[in-house]
């Protein structure tokens, strides 16, 4: 029995979100279905980072067991053809039997995109949040750096979520802006629910004049989802990739 590690680059548009549900397709659905079909076992794979429908992925990572012949490396050829367009698997590599995608020290990137011009593009809809009023990137900025470092996010959590500890470290956050597109781009040692997107709504605010970039401050401290910006909507988040440093690897 091998267990092999898998890249998964994916447009979540047509999605229920990662993990498998009752009410529509699910990434992880296709997965396991394109893999049983594949191997002719039955395969479950454990993903990484379960992202929220409409949410899109570049880098995820999954493992899932298999006594299938196929080299692990060339196994994401075979793979590809039995998943929808919309689904690729990037890489595919054995690593060892107990190695789980979210029981060890990871480091995720993600990306938000906020397309900032009067019309919405229709060729962009599926990938960023149109955003029509003028927005000011150096106030974005500006209200970033309160947010950099360890901090209690329980403000940019969403009040649904059960988890106890909602201390987090942002190793980085810049934004870039290319004409009318404002890139978010966020690395840090894990993420609360909704925490990215409750970020970029709430740098949104910040550069639409809402209230002032030293506000986020006062946000954090609050500790109270109330208190922080609206929670962007979802089409415009990426997961760019998963980090994990010094993991072992048999490929």
């Amino acid at each position: 029995m091998r267990r092999v590690k898998l890249t998964v680059a994916y447009d979540g548009t047509d999605y229920c979100g990662w993990q498998v549900q009752n009410n529509g397709p699910t990434v992880e659905g296709e997965l396991n279905r394109a893999l049983s079909e594949l191997t002719g076992e039955r395969i479950t794979v454990i993903g990484a980072s379960r992202t929220d429908a409409g949410v899109h992925g570049r880098g995820n990572v999954a493992v899932f067991d298999t006594n299938t012949p196929i080299p692990p490396a060339r196994l994401v050829y075979a793979l590809n053809g039995k998943l929808p367009d919309d689904i690729v698997a990037v890489k595919s590599e054995e690593v060892p039997p107990d190695w789980h995608p979210r029981h060890c020290d990871s480091v995720k990137t993600y990306e938000y995109r906020i397309l900032n011009q009067e019309m919405p593009d229709p060729l962009r809809r599926r990938d960023t949040w149109h955003v029509s009023f003028p927005l000011d990137i150096e106030r974005m900025r500006r209200a970033a750096e309160y947010l950099k470092g360890e901090h209690d996010f329980k403000s940019f959590c969403s009040a649904q979520s059960e988890v106890e500890n909602t201390v987090r470290t942002i190793y980085e956050l810049n934004l870039e802006k290319t004409g009318s597109l404002i890139t978010i781009r966020v690395k840090g040692s894990g993420f609360l629910y909704n925490m990215v997107r409750i970020i970029a709504g709430t740098l949104m605010g910040a550069g639409r004049g809402a209230y002032s970039p030293e506000e986020v401050k006062r946000m954090l401290e609050a500790r109270d989802r109330v208190c922080a910006g609206m929670t962007a909507p979802p089409q415009g988040l990426t997961l760019i990739g998963i980090e994990y440093p010094g993991a072992p690897s048999l490929s």
